[in-house]
């Protein structure tokens, strides 16, 4: 076998026909698929046709795109159900992260397939021939209808999954393993495929005789790349839904776990494995998932984030138990896992750092070790820091960012000061979004208000401090944004509020007819 040979791809396709209705069946139940036939059906061009159907209303001679009158005519005792796509693809989805059981490299191939790079994987399980039938096997006993092939490209391995079943096909076979099937087989569209039989090419044979360079002129160079690929000569590369992660530790049972001492356990190993992999690389893990994968088909991922690379299994073992002790919705292993996984999806290369004498590395370690176990419980976007923005308009002055992924930023920033023996220019308790209050009169246009009324209570202006004018960011607010004059007041009771007038009296602020109009003013903060 040559070298070239030994690194090509092996692609696995899966293909659900009848999906739409197997998920249906599996929800309702045992609908008694012998004896009472049951189609999906959707609408096109304004009427609804057959979009799925199974095994019963087959023989009754039905087919997919048959009006809906017409099967009710051949079958009056035919159950019907709506086609829900959305449920289709979720279902679709959920068979998917099923099958990263047998390879990360698992790609969407709508409305109903898979596409699986087995390429260096398939020894683990037995070879090719017993992983396709424990895949088929196990799909088909959770009730869905499962056709699937084996080749070196997805082209032509999807072709066999739709015309033979089951084949595997050597490196280099595929042009003779799809020779003999209908043009049709190769998914190219109505029209192509129409074309090509009126020229008198009814088999991918008889396409594959003719010199590439006639059929891309006649029928475009896309469906020539595409034929090339179905025999084998090249292949796009498929697009697995999820980024394959840096590191990965795995752990099978023959026999279900269904415990907590035993889930819990089975994470402490696999974090003492990862971690160790790691290690010899020099490397500290980000973010981590935990994949269990129960054995009636349901995976459920937990997803822990750190604000350090974590280098120690300690670690990693606490924050999985603080995650999965905070779960709203709880692990449910239902009849058991018969596969855990840990993931390190974003690694970094370990920086060493003088630990011993300095005490402000040790306190950096434990307010991020403190970060990580409270994000590990409440989520990571609950944890935040603040970190000044450079802008003067006061609401967008403070950002609030996670503080795992800013710790560093927020320890360094650095904030206005304070001018010693004055009072604050800016409120402790500032509103998201200010607060509209009633203003009978000012001293003059421009100037602060005797009274106002705020929450349906009256408060008498006794100082006051101002104005501080703020010009909102033209560039930015397109001239939509007023100007605003901020005034610290003090009421007759001591208590200092931050307001403003938005908008400049007989220079911004017009009613429909252009005449002037008195601005609204507004509560945006509280003082201490």
């Amino acid at each position: 076998m040559s070298a070239s040979s030994l690194n090509r791809r092996r692609i696995l396709s899966l293909w659900l026909p009848r999906l739409p209705i197997d998920r249906i069946q599996r929800f309702f139940g045992a609908l008694g698929k012998a004896n009472d036939p049951s189609i999906v059906v959707i609408k096109d061009n304004n009427a609804l046709i057959i979009h799925a159907l199974d095994e019963a209303a087959e023989r009754l001679g039905l087919h997919i795109g048959q009006p809906l009158a017409n099967a009710r005519a051949m079958c009056p005792d035919l159950k019907v159900f709506d086609a829900d796509v959305v449920a289709d693809a979720k279902t679709l989805s959920d068979i998917a992260d099923w099958c990263d059981r047998f390879t990360p490299l698992v790609a969407l191939d709508p409305p109903h397939g898979l596409f699986l790079d087995i390429t260096g994987c398939a020894h683990l399980f037995g070879g090719e021939a017993a992983l396709l039938q424990t895949l088929v096997r196990a799909l088909a006993r959770q009730g869905f209808a499962v056709s699937a092939a084996i080749a070196g490209t997805s082209v032509c391995a999807r072709t066999l999954t739709r015309q033979a079943s089951g084949t595997i096909v050597a490196d280099g076979g595929e042009a003779a393993a799809i020779d003999r099937f209908p043009v049709s087989a190769l998914g190219a569209g109505e029209v192509i495929t129409t074309g090509l039989r009126r020229a008198g090419l009814k088999t991918i044979g008889d396409v594959a005789s003719r010199a590439p360079s006639e059929i891309t002129a006649r029928f475009g160079a896309r469906f020539s790349t595409l034929l090339a690929h179905a025999l084998g000569q090249g292949d796009a590369p498929i697009s697995p839904r999820k980024p394959l992660p840096d590191y990965i530790v795995e752990k099978r049972f023959a026999e279900p776990i269904a415990t907590d001492t035993m889930i819990a356990m089975t994470l402490s190993r696999l974090a003492d494995t990862l971690i160790a992999s790691m290690e010899k690389q020099g490397k500290g893990a980000r973010r981590l998932e935990a994949a269990f994968f129960r054995t009636d088909g349901v995976v459920r991922t937990i997803m822990v984030e750190t604000g350090r690379s974590v280098t120690r299994s300690a670690v990693v073992d606490r924050l999985f138990r603080e995650r999965l002790d905070a779960l709203a919705d709880p692990l449910d292993p239902g009849f058991g896992f018969d596969m855990v996984r840990l993931s390190a999806s974003r690694t970094e290369i370990v920086v060493q750092e003088q630990r011993d004498l300095d005490a402000h590395v040790h306190d950096n370690d434990e307010l991020a070790a403190l970060i990580d176990r409270i994000a590990a419980r409440i989520g990571g976007k609950r944890v935040v820091v603040h970190l000044p923005e450079d802008t003067h308009i006061p609401e967008c002055a403070v950002l609030a960012a996670p503080a795992q992924h800013h710790l560093a930023a927020a320890m360094q920033a650095e904030w206005p000061a304070r001018a010693e023996s004055e009072p604050p220019l800016r409120p402790l308790r500032l509103f998201d979004k200010p607060e509209l209050v009633t203003v009978p009169f000012a001293t003059v246009p421009d100037g602060p208000p005797h009274q106002f009324t705020w929450r349906r209570a009256k408060h008498a202006v006794v100082r006051v401090e101002g104005p501080e004018r703020i010009a909102m960011e033209w560039w930015r607010q397109d001239g939509k944004q007023l100007t605003r004059d901020y005034f610290r007041i003090e009421d007759a009771e001591g208590l200092r509020f931050w307001i403003f007038r938005d908008g400049l009296y007989e220079g911004e602020v017009f009613d429909a007819e252009g005449k002037p109009i008195p601005p609204n003013w507004y509560v945006h903060g509280l003082f201490a």
